[in-house]
């Protein structure tokens, strides 16, 4: 129950207000304890009290990710929505500047392009200090406009997600929002009209001193200053003509080095060229000796197989034949089918076989 929305609040670019915090935020806070015991039962008329207990802004921070007090009462102006009027205060209070910015971070969420425009811009010309706890938990010191101009220009502030903005001259051309006036431009005007002063003052003074000199005196400062010229003229000529010279002479000097150089280098080319081809012919040679020497070697190889071969078959054929000329001395392959078997008969008594 502590965690719903009000009943009676609108949806905000159509969904649940609180959903414009993350959901992994808000858990977050819901689970903290500065949520569970000072923000419970909170009204837009006690919010204010909490709201000027702030001493800092920020949004999550440590290893786990705890939320600030500042994040937690900004989840708690979502959850009950308080009034335009009430947040609009907020943003005019001049004596607490942290009630400021959380009226205006909850402007920023929740209202209009032209209302954010409006009612932030303002605040541009707040320089006072304010404390930002950063994600690792320590300090840093920063100004009411730089959290303005973060509000305006960023897309995340406080570990919160901003929705889009459209742009000023948008907004200017479409005649929704008159444009922007500087509370410096009165300055920069004053400034302006000085420097247009003191420059009109110049121009009459100098026209008075123009008028006060001789014109006799003018004539000779003229002439003296010609004559001076023209002597700075000439030994100007005469230098230039001296380094001229010289830089000719220095540049015949390195171009007549720079050939030998070029010749040198080709030399060392030519050299290397030759001796490179002459490995490679080395190399050549030593490829088909060796080549010839495989092929030798396999020649040999399959000669002495084939030797093998021809006597391991010599020698399985001797005792076949060895065996046919035996059955033959027997008599078992006579022609006649009875002496034959009477020859089988006599073999297996080791009798003589008959004699046809």
């Amino acid at each position: 129950m502590a965690n719903r929305t009000d009943p009676l609040a609108k949806n905000i670019r159509g969904t649940n207000p609180q959903n414009l915090v993350e959901k992994i935020v808000r858990t977050k806070i819901y689970q903290h304890t500065f949520w569970k015991e000072q923000c419970f039962g909170l009204t837009a008329e006690t919010l204010v009290d909490k709201a000027m207990e702030l001493d800092h802004v920020g949004g999550t921070f440590g290893g786990n990710r705890k939320p600030t007090p500042f994040l937690c009462l900004i989840l708690k102006m979502l959850q009950i929505q308080p009034e335009k009027d009430i947040v609009v205060e907020f943003i005019k209070n001049d004596d607490y500047k942290y009630v400021r910015i959380l009226g205006a971070f909850y402007l920023r969420l929740t209202g209009s392009d032209i209302d954010v425009y409006r009612y932030l811009e303002p605040l541009y010309n707040d320089y006072r200090k304010v404390r930002q706890k950063l994600s690792d938990g320590r300090f840093s010191l920063t100004h009411v406009d730089e959290v303005i101009e973060e509000l305006l220009t960023k897309d995340y502030s406080c570990d919160i997600a901003m929705p889009r903005l459209k742009k000023r001259w948008t907004l200017e051309q479409n005649a929704l929002l008159e444009p922007r006036k500087s509370v410096l431009e009165d300055d920069f005007e004053e400034e302006e009209e000085k420097e247009e002063n003191e420059a009109i003052a110049d121009a009459s003074e100098d026209e008075k001193d123009h008028h006060r000199k001789s014109p006799e005196r003018e004539r000779d400062r003229d002439r003296d200053r010609r004559r001076d010229s023209h002597r700075h003229r000439d030994r100007d000529y005469d230098r230039d003509y001296d380094m001229d010279r010289d830089y000719d002479r220095d540049y015949e000097r390195e171009r007549g080095r720079g050939r030998d150089r070029d010749r040198e280098r080709d030399r060392d080319r030519d050299h290397y060229r030759d001796r490179d081809r002459e490995r490679e012919r080395g190399r050549d040679r030593e490829r088909d000796r060796r080549d010839r020497a495989r092929r030798r070697s396999r020649s040999r190889s399959r000669d002495h197989k084939r030797h093998e071969t021809d006597d391991v078959r010599d020698h399985r054929e001797e005792p076949k034949k060895k065996k046919e000329k035996k059955m033959k001395e027997d008599g078992t392959d006579h022609p006649d089918p009875e002496i034959a078997e009477a020859n089988r008969l006599r073999a297996s008594l080791g009798l003589k076989p008959l004699r046809p």
